[in-house]
């Protein structure tokens, strides 16, 4: 059976020591955060992370969900936990108070969205894609839509879905064929079908509200023509009860290779009555408030699955008895050593440890930057914030969700044959994982996101955002004989990190296929990169409470020890991929463009 503890002191070691997450109390609305209750929030969610989510995870897996004649019944155990769920307002964690939210910062959110995501994958799903709802409607919704329905999203009683692709499109939304007709009483109606929509029907909830996209008649073509409408399972009454139900119909859902726990619908629309959220042909912009909210989820989902697959290769392998260690037995009363004693296995486990770990104390900085873009006073900040978390969102989607399935797959290879069936539960994490690199923008689109789109932008002024901070770092650590070995890895893959952008825009400017040439290991390069400078923080952090430790203070001297090893061991054994992927971004697109299509 599979295990799950929520890792609550390395994640409260990335909030306190590294990020510094208190200091968000500064910022207006934020003002009650501290050290205490960020603590004691981690402590119940990780709770029910542990106690009520996980024991589902593989339960719900092997039953799936049930689709009868429309209706989508969920494994069993999901709706009561979801309850659970509710019930300690978790689904309101980081929504507004005004609309019976906690309040709390989005930072905090993304932590617990990493332990839910550890804890059961397919049914964090459902008040993960109610949370992008909410956020749509709240940036983009006027005060009646906002009044109507954030209230009972936030309580978890309705939830929400997103409704992008159609049969015939997915990345090229531009050809969408939905078409929405106008009505005299500022209502729609929208016509079409959608396909893999996650959580399009099921019984957790009393409702279910839809962000769709669709066209009005007088639509331009392409992009610029798309408009996003909310379509309620049930038409809410003036009273905003649910009243009748509306003309949207999951007409089958889909047999998949994982997240079998949450429902992927075929939803049909015939003249459902929908509103129109925002401008008319204004809806990709809404649109990506919710699919930018996505992305940094669906980062937490890589994150998870590595932690929880991660600490399941750790505990598999010191248990596990196979050989003798090649320097001799270390276990000598024992009839051999456990896997743990050998160099390949501990390879996998530090690969996975030092990604993890690494990815943590990244995707937590975004997410503080985004708490910063959204509430800080001075514009120039927010400004600031928001175009790093611009910046660094394909960098964390793409590279995350890559590192779930292969630190899965790692586990999955510890556990050798054990690994490959069902009853150990690890299989599942690789299968659950392989999701992740695909929807939301699949990762070959966030490279092409990066290099496309945030490198040129502001000439350059997303990447400023990232440069300047690192540089500065570098400059003003270089000399610490403490942080040498550290600091001139760093350094290294910077400056080459700096030339491959460089070079990257000025054959892109020639050649646009240079830029999708380069576009995969350029993200690769730039995550590790990330990481390094992440893994430097860490060991700033790590080598203080070390330090503190000797003149008498509290603290596990063996866990910051622990930290300073993995960061050693990235440092020389996972940053000079980063050389390598250099080495294939300046490659350039002549051997990819090259071949005919006869070729293949």
């Amino acid at each position: 059976m599979p295990v799950y503890q929520a890792p609550l002191e390395n994640i409260r070691f990335v909030l306190h020591d590294v990020l510094g997450a208190e200091s968000l109390s500064q910022l207006p609305g934020y003002e009650e955060v501290s050290i205490d209750l960020i603590d004691q929030i981690l402590e119940e969610g990780g709770k029910i992370c542990e106690e009520v989510l996980f024991p589902l995870n593989q339960s719900g897996d092997q039953e799936g969900c049930h689709f009868d004649d429309g209706n989508v019944t969920t494994p069993k155990g999901f709706k009561e936990a979801y309850d659970t769920f509710v019930a300690g307002g978790w689904t309101g964690l980081a929504c507004h108070p005004d609309y019976g939210g906690m309040g709390m910062p989005t930072l905090i959110g993304t932590a617990m969205k990493e332990m839910i995501c550890s804890a059961n994958m397919s049914l964090g799903m459902y008040p993960g894609l109610s949370y992008g709802a909410y956020e749509a409607i709240h940036k983009f919704g006027n005060d009646t839509m906002k009044d109507l329905y954030l209230p009972k999203l936030v309580d978890g009683i309705w939830s929400g879905t997103m409704c992008l692709t159609e049969p015939h499109c997915g990345t090229d939304l531009g050809l969408i064929k939905s078409k929405a007709v106008p009505n005299d009483d500022d209502s729609y109606n929208i016509t079409g079908t959608k396909i893999f929509i996650s959580a399009g029907e099921h019984d957790m909830t009393e409702n279910i509200i839809h962000l769709v996209l669709a066209k009005l008649p007088d639509a331009p073509d392409g992009v610029k023509g798309i408009s996003l409408f909310v379509v309620p399972k049930f038409v809410p009454d003036d009273a905003g009860e649910i009243g009748e139900r509306n003309a949207i119909n999951c007409g089958s859902i889909e047999h998949k290779m994982g997240i079998n726990g949450n429902a992927t619908c075929v939803m049909n629309l015939d003249d459902a009555k929908g509103w129109l959220v925002g401008e008319p042909h204004k809806g990709l912009r809404a649109m990506f408030a919710f699919m930018n909210d996505a992305r940094l989820g669906v980062a937490m989902q890589g994150l998870g699955i590595a932690e929880v697959a991660y600490q399941n290769g750790a505990a598999y392998a010191k248990d596990r008895l196979q050989m003798r260690s090649l320097t001799g037995a270390k276990y000598p009363d024992k009839p051999a050593d456990p896997i743990i004693v050998h160099p390949d296995v501990r390879r996998m486990l530090l690969v996975s440890k030092a990604a993890t770990e690494g990815a943590r104390a990244l995707s937590y900085w975004v997410g503080m930057e985004l708490d910063i873009s959204l509430h800080h006073e001075d514009e120039a900040e927010r400004q600031r914030a928001d175009d790093l978390v611009a910046l660094l969102t394909p960098v964390i989607k793409a590279y995350q969700t890559d590192m779930g399935f292969e630190i899965a797959n790692h586990t999955i290879q510890i556990h050798g044959g054990h690994g490959y069936i069902a009853e150990y539960g690890v299989e599942q994490y690789a299968r659950d994982a392989r999701i992740a690199m695909i929807y939301e923008g699949t990762n070959g689109i966030q490279a092409l996101d990066l290099v496309g789109r945030k490198m040129a932008q502001g000439f350059g002024r997303l990447l400023r955002r990232f440069f300047h901070p690192v540089s500065d770092f570098i400059e003003a650590h270089q000399a610490d004989e403490n942080l040498q070995e550290f600091i001139f890895p760093l350094a290294k893959a910077f400056a080459k990190l700096q030339q491959s952008s460089a070079m990257t825009a000025q054959k892109a400017f020639k050649n646009p296929d240079e830029a999708g040439a380069a576009s995969v290991d350029y993200l690769r390069q730039f995550a590790l990169v990330s990481l390094a400078y992440m893994w430097c923080k860490m060991v700033i952090a790590a080598q203080k409470k070390l330090e503190s430790i000797e003149e008498g203070g509290e603290g596990d001297k063996a866990f910051y020890e622990s930290k300073i090893k993995t960061a050693r061991f990235y440092m020389q054994r996972m940053l000079p991929e980063a050389d390598s992927r250099f080495k294939m971004v300046l490659a350039g697109a002549e051997t990819l463009m090259a071949p005919s299509q006869d070729d293949f």
